[in-house]
């Protein structure tokens, strides 16, 4: 339902949308958990081989090396089997998808300009969700029972102009520019962290392997330290930090250009400039979705 402040929010979206939304999200969950533990379980066994620990004639290390392997090697399997990275990815892809169409039909931007009727505005938009719906059934279940064209996509659309491009603006252009944002701000003081966290880590192992060297002491910490090292560089590929602080911050300017520019469209340009604008959306999330992986070239956005 459209608000007082007349834009469109998640709960005025299509039920396909909360489906793949929902979906993507246990996706990402799992992903980032079994990845967590797999890390957590490397080093788990690289302590175990540093130390020698025994209770009587039971070896402790030893026991510790095996949960920390048999824990990661649980982990691979569940990746193998449930494959909650493509999950992850490809439910995003179809959310986004949806609410792109969802928003360009809401206020006439192109392929749903005012100029189509209600009844070919309608048709032409449940066959693209239709559309979309058949590619992913066999990955994601989409079994809301909420509309596919909403109350309140149909009172945004029926608006006059200046109301419709203003709560696009509004609720999507500068609602979206907020976001990415404050995603940049956070992925950018992640990545800094993560690179500080580790450099002290690289120092701290350079400092004992030269106490070793010159007989400072006899511990073997090399291994535990590698092991380390190759944890929090594996988290932070899995999370990029970086390339996604880059990426957010780019669109971040895009979006405050486009929202200047659409505040001063003419109605007659409106429903190709409100489709750039919501290009400039969709080639984040493309990009975001290529340098996650290649391998899901099934997907293809509709």
């Amino acid at each position: 339902m459209i608000r007082g402040s007349m834009t469109l929010t998640d709960a005025d979206l299509p039920g396909a949308w909360r489906n793949a939304d929902d979906e993507s999200k246990r996706g990402q969950l799992l992903t980032l958990w079994l990845t967590g533990i797999k890390i957590v379980g490397g080093l788990t066994a690289a302590i175990g081989g540093v130390f020698s620990w025994r209770l009587g004639h039971i070896d402790l290390a030893a026991w510790l090396i095996l949960a920390g392997f048999f824990s990661a090697f649980v982990c691979e399997l569940f990746f193998l089997r449930l494959k909650p990275e493509r999950t992850w990815y490809e439910g995003r892809a179809v959310a986004e998808s949806i609410k792109t169409l969802a928003w360009r039909y809401a206020v006439c931007a192109d392929p749903f300009p005012k100029r189509m009727t209600h009844s070919e505005a309608e048709t032409m938009f449940r066959q693209r969700i239709s559309s979309i719906v058949n590619q992913m059934s066999d990955s994601i279940i989409f079994d809301r029972s909420d509309s596919v064209i909403s109350s309140g996509m149909n009172t945004l659309r029926h608006l006059s102009f200046p109301e419709r491009r203003d709560a696009y603006i509004r609720g999507r252009t500068l609602n979206q520019q907020k976001w990415y944002s404050k995603k940049a701000h956070i992925n950018q003081h992640r990545a800094t962290a993560s690179w500080t966290l580790l450099t002290l880590i690289e120092v701290l192992a350079i400092v004992l392997a030269s106490g070793r060297v010159f007989g400072k002491w006899d511990i073997d910490s090399a291994g535990l330290l590698a092991a380390t090292i190759s944890a929090g560089t594996a988290w932070a590929s899995v999370k990029q930090y970086s390339p996604l602080a880059s990426a957010y911050s780019i669109t971040t300017k895009e979006l405050g250009i486009q929202a200047s520019k659409l505040k001063t469209v003419r109605e007659a340009d409106w429903a190709l400039v409100a489709a750039d604008a919501e290009e400039a959306i969709s080639r984040e999330h493309t990009t975001w979705l290529a340098s996650r992986t290649g391998r899901f070239s099934s997907w293809k956005e509709i």
